[in-house]
């Protein structure tokens, strides 16, 4: 009989399948288009960003955090423990410095992230927060698409692939769920700090030079 350890090998990498042929290649990293020269002394008078710069990005944050404390309350965790419920094939940071690519790979990531929140909601079905979560981050990807050149080319997983990913991790034994629900709140609200920060960076490029940490986006 196969171990717990190996079946959930197995279903990451069924998962991660799943998700290239529902989504397609990952994006390519192109070169940046940030402008060459000195931006000593741009940084302390920064503007924001439409797109980075509204408020839903935080709005979600902070209810996935609510959420995270709330599941965590539910039951004993450590982060060690935490560690192996991860799926490592979800999106996370993009990759490209190309606005238009890295535009598209955060709708994508985030049409990944709805799907996996019914998940959540089998877990927490009187969660109204989990409806509010999904509602705001279909209004983030429109928001999204509305800065792309080229919006239709942000591909969703069919009702098929839809069913396929939560088959996946879905699991018979409850405290399972519980730890991949707890990891797919915190996978998310991670995907979001790193892109927003990401999306920041290549609608603004001349404020910013390459690794810098200087300023809290």
């Amino acid at each position: 009989m196969p171990s717990t350890h190996n079946a959930c090998l197995v279903s990451a990498v069924m998962l991660a399948a799943l998700l290239l042929c529902g989504l397609g290649a990952p994006v390519e990293i192109e070169p940046t288009n940030s402008p060459a020269g000195d931006t000593s002394g741009e940084e302390d008078g920064m503007p924001t960003a439409p797109l980075s710069g509204s408020q839903v990005w935080d709005l979600i944050i902070n209810q996935l955090e609510g959420l995270i404390k709330e599941v965590k309350d539910g039951f004993q965790v450590t982060e060690s423990s935490l560690v192996k419920y991860k799926i490592s094939s979800l999106p996370a940071k993009c990759p490209s410095s190309n606005k238009e690519a890295c535009l598209r790979w955060v709708a994508e990531g985030l049409e990944t992230y709805v799907v996996l929140l019914k998940h959540v909601e089998k877990e927490y079905p009187n969660s109204s927060s989990l409806s509010e979560v999904g509602n705001n981050s279909q209004g983030l990807i429109s928001q999204i698409k509305g800065e792309m050149g080229k919006p239709g080319k942000v591909k969703v997983l069919t009702s098929l692939q839809e069913e396929q990913l939560l088959q996946h991790v879905n699991n018979p034994d409850a405290f399972h769920r519980r730890m991949t629900t707890l990891s797919i709140l915190q996978q998310l609200r991670q995907f979001l700090c790193d892109n927003r920060r990401k999306i920041r960076q290549v609608m603004m490029p001349k404020y910013y030079k390459q690794g810098t940490t200087k300023t809290q986006l």
